[in-house]
Parts: C-alpha cells; sequence; structure tokens
C-alpha cells in the first residue's frame, strides 16, 4: 500500500485511518441502536376523564353524554358508543389534524456530518417545528381546519414498527460488518419540494374549496421535509446551528432553537412563506414596537407574491395574512412570537400551572416546546393536572415530499399523550400567531390580563414592554456575534445557569 507520494504511509497514517474507521463504525452502529430504539413505539392507551373540559390549542372539548353519569374515565381509543356521542370524535380530528413531526432516518447526510438520522438528539428540533407548522397552519388555513383523512387513521401498531426495526438492524449491521453502505448510509437524491400537487381541477365551488385546501395542507409539510432543499426541514436548521457551534447530534434547547425557527423563517424564499416572518424576546421580554415593525418592514430576501405557484386560499376561509396582495404585504405580514421562559428553578413552580393552562386555553397561541429534561416534546393542551403533547420520539423513514403525491399519514399523529404538569421542566418557549398589528394589539391586551402575578407568585412569566428593544441598549457591549445568537455565552464569564435559558 502507498500514498499519494508513492511512498508507503507511515505508522501514524495507518493508525489515524484505524481511529477513523473504528469512529465511523461507533457512529453506523450507535445510529443503528437509535433508529430501532425510537421505532419500538409502543400501543398504549391515554386515558381522559369524562367529567373535566379537554382545552386543545385554544378549543374547549367535553367528553361527557348529557345522559351519562357513569364511568368517570375512557381510553382515548374507546369505542364505547356514550362516550363517542360527546365531543371525542371532534377532538380526534382536531389533534390528529396538527403536523406531527417525529425522528427519520435514512435521509441525505446532514450539514457538517454523515448522519442520516436524527433518532436519539433531534427532538426539540422536531418539536420545534411542530410548533412552527401550527404557526402556518393557523397562516394558510386558520384554526377551524381540519385534515379530511384524519379520522382515517389507525393507532400505531407495535408489530409493525418492531418487526421493521428488527430487519433494518439486521441489515445494517451486516452491511458494516462487510465494510459495504447499509441501507441507512444514504437517502434518496434530494429534490427540491413541489409547492404544490398537480391534480385535475374540481368541479363544483366547494370541490375547488377542498382541494385548494389540500394543496396547502401539502405545500406546509413539504417545507417541514427531510432533505437539503425543504425551506424549513431538519438539513436547514442544523445547517443555522453550525453558524453558532451546534452541531448536528448536539442537544439543542428551547431556546436556541427559537432562534434558529426565527432565522430559518426570515431566510426562507418560498413564496408561501413570504408573508410571515419570526421574533424572538430578549430575556422573557417582548417589545411591543419591535413586534410592529416585524408586521410592517419588507422582509430581506422577499419574494413578491406575484411570482408565487402557491394557489390562494378560498375567500370563505382565508386568514387576513394569507388575503393580502403583493403591494400589501410588506405592510400586513403575520408574525410568529417565540418567548423563551423559565418557570422555576430546577423543576416547573407549581405556580406556574395556572399560567400554563391559561397560556394553552388561547386559539393564537401555537404551544409551547419543552419537555421533560433531555427529552423534548410539544404541548398543545391540557385535561385538569395533565399536559396533552405530541411526541417525536418516533423513528419514521424518510418520506420524499418533492412528488406530488407523497403519502402524508406519517405526518399526522392518531394518539395523544398525556404528561402532569409536576413533570415538565421549567426551561421552555412559549409561541403565538399574530396575523397582523392590530391583532398583536388585542394579543398584547388579552395576554396582559394573564400575566397580572398572583398574590403567590409575583413575578410573572414574561412581560410586554412598549418601545424597541434597541431604546433600552441591551446590545450594548455585544460582538455582532452575539448580536445574532444572544444566547451564546462568553467564556470570559461565570454564568450559573441551568438548561440554556439565561440569554446573554
Amino acid at each position: 500500500m502507498q500514498c499519494g507520494n508513492g511512498f508507503p504511509p507511515s505508522l501514524d497514517q495507518m493508525e489515524n485511518k484505524g481511529s477513523d474507521e473504528v469512529e465511523k463504525l461507533k457512529t453506523k452502529f450507535l445510529s443503528v441502536w437509535h433508529n430501532v430504539k425510537y421505532s419500538w413505539a409502543l400501543k398504549s392507551k391515554t386515558s381522559f376523564s369524562r367529567n373535566s373540559p379537554v382545552l386543545l390549542l385554544g378549543k374547549c372539548y367535553h367528553f361527557k353524554a348529557e345522559d351519562d353519569e357513569s364511568l368517570p374515565e375512557a381510553s382515548f381509543e374507546s369505542s364505547d358508543e356514550d362516550f363517542v356521542m360527546g365531543n371525542v370524535e371532534a377532538f380526534r380530528k382536531d389533534f390528529t389534524s396538527r403536523v406531527w413531526l417525529t425522528y427519520r432516518e435514512e435521509f441525505p447526510p446532514l450539514p457538517g456530518s454523515a448522519l442520516t438520522s436524527d433518532c436519539g438528539w433531534g427532538c426539540m428540533l422536531r418539536a420545534g417545528q411542530m410548533m412552527l407548522a401550527q404557526a402556518l397552519t393557523l397562516h394558510l388555513l386558520g384554526r377551524d381546519w381540519t385534515w379530511p383523512e384524519a379520522l382515517t387513521l389507525q393507532p400505531l401498531d407495535t408489530e409493525t414498527w418492531t418487526t421493521s426495526a428488527a430487519k433494518r438492524l439486521v441489515a445494517s449491521l451486516e452491511a458494516s460488518l462487510q465494510g459495504s453502505p447499509g441501507p441507512s448510509d444514504h437517502g434518496p437524491s434530494p429534490a427540491a419540494p413541489q409547492a404544490q400537487a398537480q391534480a385535475q381541477a374540481p368541479g363544483s365551488a366547494e370541490e375547488a374549496d377542498a382541494h385548494l385546501k389540500e394543496m396547502y395542507h401539502r405545500s406546509l409539510v413539504s417545507w417541514f421535509g427531510d432533505s437539503p432543499s425543504a425551506q424549513l426541514g431538519l438539513h436547514r436548521l442544523v445547517q443555522l446551528g453550525l453558524t453558532m457551534g451546534k452541531q448536528a447530534g448536539d442537544w439543542y434547547g428551547p431556546a436556541v432553537v427559537a432562534h434558529i425557527l426565527k432565522k430559518a423563517v426570515e431566510e426562507a424564499m418560498d413564496p408561501g412563506l413570504a408573508a410571515i416572518t419570526a421574533y424572538v424576546s430578549q430575556d422573557c421580554t417582548v417589545y411591543s414596537a419591535d413586534v410592529v415593525d416585524c408586521h410592517r418592514a419588507p422582509r430581506p430576501g422577499q419574494v413578491d407574491s406575484e411570482t408565487s405557484d402557491t394557489p390562494p386560499l378560498p375567500q370563505n376561509d382565508k386568514p387576513a395574512a394569507a388575503t393580502a396582495t403583493a403591494s400589501s404585504v410588506e405592510e400586513n405580514r403575520a408574525v410568529v412570537i417565540l418567548i423563551p421562559v423559565r418557570l422555576g428553578g430546577e423543576k416547573t413552580n407549581p405556580e406556574y400551572f395556572d399560567f400554563a393552562k391559561s397560556i394553552l386555553s388561547l386559539e393564537y397561541c401555537i404551544g409551547i416546546i419543552g419537555g421533560k429534561p433531555k427529552q423534548a416534546c410539544y404541548f398543545v393542551g391540557f385535561q385538569d393536572d395533565s399536559l396533552i403533547y405530541m411526541d417525536p420520539h418516533y423513528c419514521q423513514s424518510f418520506v420524499d415530499v418533492s412528488t406530488s403525491d407523497f403519502p402524508l399519514q406519517s405526518y399526522h399523529c392518531p394518539s395523544p399523550k398525556k404528561m402532569p404538569f409536576s413533570k415538565m421542566d421549567p426551561s421552555c418557549t412559549i409561541g403565538f400567531y399574530s396575523k397582523s398589528a392590530q391583532d398583536f394589539e388585542k394579543i398584547m391586551q388579552e395576554l396582559s390580563k394573564v400575566l397580572q402575578p398572583s398574590a403567590k407568585e409575583k413575578y410573572p412569566a414574561f412581560t410586554f414592554v412598549q418601545g424597541h428593544g434597541r431604546d433600552y441598549d441591551l446590545s450594548a457591549g455585544l460582538t455582532p456575534e452575539k448580536r445574532e445568537w444572544p444566547f451564546i455565552r462568553d467564556p470570559r464569564r461565570t454564568v450559573t445557569t441551568a438548561g440554556d435559558f439565561v440569554l446573554l
């Protein structure tokens, strides 16, 4: 064996090469193990009380039938006729219509790495994607929209998942030992996702309405595809994370993800995203003038909506932001407001439980990303003292969203999960959707009432302040890098913190 210069390789070169191969093999084994671990989707039933209302992103559901005075609890998957007489079907349809983004495998390698799966580390990024997807659903389709096929999804099947996971494990390990590429080494060649499905124009007005909504639905999901060309996909988020020292495979906290999402929305070039931007609060403070500026100022690199291939929404169900013409977009953009907060010290302070319930009861709330320590999830509602959430910890196969008829089933969750408020990690990011500057004024007024401190808890989770952040000279003395990513810690300073909540 000779090197490129014609001389035999040195001992150091041979050792380095061997070490690299060992590291690659370790990485592959770890990836395979994660793929199997998070494919083991155990089929479990979530019980809901019939005597308490259920809140889901601002909508209230009652499961108790009018003549039902017994059986205080029932499973979400229950087929009991009396139970169905309540509002269960409406809740199921609403919950399942939310976009569900989970671990995936066998997609193209992530930027700066050879990873083709985010199993075991990408849950917070997925939770952030789900929250942003809810904002875009409000933006494009409205809160009342539901997916027509939502009730056709079946609960997750344990046997199907574990059988496929075992087959992948065997195939990948055999390929690794033989030194050949395994099935998870690379995904299909990335291609730009199509903005809409190609279909024959429907006949009636109702069919046209449903057709247009489904095209928006597909466009929205495609923006979160697992390919380098997806505007809000994992590859794009990881690429932005590289600019502030985060690598694929690292843990991402809720505050970090908030800033990454903001950057991704701002830099998205798809015309369908031109009329929306994002704002991240500073040190638990929302500066109202900054948000109003986001509503009115043109976005850098904004594409004229007249060039968009995305069709207009039907007039009878079109949110204000979606009705904006090319000339009015600059004066009336929607804003996704992201507020990183900490609801206690090492554990969530019980005094904030009612606050979280109040937030999740608002229709313009797009949820909360947080979870248990080192295990992220997307909170969308609650019943009594339990949070309702969507879980990203399922490993699913890569889906090529560039095709016009890609399957949507794996992007919708048929089964909600519940978790006691007491287990909630205090570090989280709260999200809101504001469709216009006028709408933001109403949101401020309503949230100001929610944020009124109680007799026990003297400090609100976050505050609204008039004026711009620059008026308070918050960035004085910061480097350009820290102005761009305010949560990057200065190694010269000693700061006691938990999670990634403290924003410097």
